[in-house]
């Protein structure tokens, strides 16, 4: 079976979608579910990415990412293996954690309706799932990004965006009253759902979601993929790397260094390990690429020195 084309571009909107290996479990309590949003957030950080809804089942989660750079696939790839490590460590288990490949399905930003759909459909999962009692309003399920949706700004995660999703509903004032207007409009669609059957096979079973010639908008951008989509292109990793290297010199402008000098020094100087930490955090550079770069050692050298870093803070 060929493997999914994974199409990057500034600007794409992703439904994403992962399963337990074998249909596990992949979050077995809560303190599993604010581990996986907790290294969410920091994918989100290092790869830029805006989140539209989540949703987190037992064995399986909904993103609606928007992908300012074109990180998906460096930006999963961070994700699924960081969170498939954290929660093996913790529940002392070995092996693969999700089944497979991820499924991505882009969604035609040029449209209202779609990320409409899309983010409706998985804000409405609990009720599919019928995790939710007959009556009940869908902000009673707390592990999806509803109940985010509906509270004031200020607590909101930095990374979850409202904006977009509140407008295509026609709420253009993030405030209590738009906010009761988006729970109301939600609570109703838990009743109106049979209509929308051919957008959530879609959903569950397509490649892309959009208008007549959003196929055709996206010919150009497919041009450019490798042929068997099982790649992340050159191009955008080389993309990744110049972002790296201004990063770099932002660093270096603020420890009054420059590039030259600091490679001259030892491989655990505090300041390769400053400049190290802050790549880490903001880009889905390799520790093979970080090390090489800033001459801090091999990729396991940085690594301890990270560990050691973080344990003195």
């Amino acid at each position: 079976m060929p493997r999914q084309l994974r199409i990057e571009y500034e600007g794409a909107i992703y439904h994403i979608m992962n399963r337990g290996n074998r249909g596990d479990i992949i979050f077995k309590d809560d303190i599993d579910r604010e581990k996986f949003l907790t290294t969410l957030g920091e994918a989100c950080s290092k790869s830029g990415w805006q989140v539209h809804a989540y949703c987190l089942m037992n064995n399986h989660f909904h993103l609606v990412i928007e992908t300012p750079r074109p990180t998906l696939v460096t930006g999963m790839k961070w994700l699924l293996g960081t969170y498939s490590q954290r929660f093996n460590i913790r529940h002392q288990q070995k092996g693969h954690l999700f089944a497979g490949r991820y499924k991505s399905l882009l969604v035609d930003e040029s449209d209202n309706c779609y990320l409409r759909t899309v983010c409706d459909y998985v804000h409405l999962n609990p009720v599919r799932a019928h995790l939710l009692k007959e009556g009940e309003s869908l902000q009673n399920y707390q592990w999806s990004s509803f109940g985010i949706y509906l509270m004031p700004p200020q607590k909101r995660p930095l990374w979850v965006r409202i904006d977009r999703l509140f407008g295509e509903h026609g709420i253009t004032e993030d405030n209590a009253l738009g906010r009761q207007i988006f729970a109301a409009l939600m609570n109703q669609r838990i009743s109106e759902q049979d209509g929308d059957e051919a957008l959530y096979k879609i959903i569950k079973h397509g490649w892309k979601i959009g208008a007549m010639n959003f196929i055709e908008r996206l010919h150009e951008k497919i041009h450019h993929q490798e042929k068997n989509g099982n790649h992340f292109p050159s191009a955008i990793n080389e993309s990744e790397e110049v972002r790296g290297r201004k990063l770099i010199e932002e660093q270096l402008d603020k420890l009054q260094i420059t590039l030259q000098d600091l490679k001259k020094l030892p491989c655990t100087n505090p300041k390769k390990i400053t400049i190290a930490q802050y790549l880490r955090l903001n880009t889905t550079l390799s520790l093979t690429w970080i090390a090489h770069e800033l001459k801090a050692g091999t990729p396991g050298t940085l690594a301890n020195s990270l560990n050691n870093k973080k344990c003195n803070i």
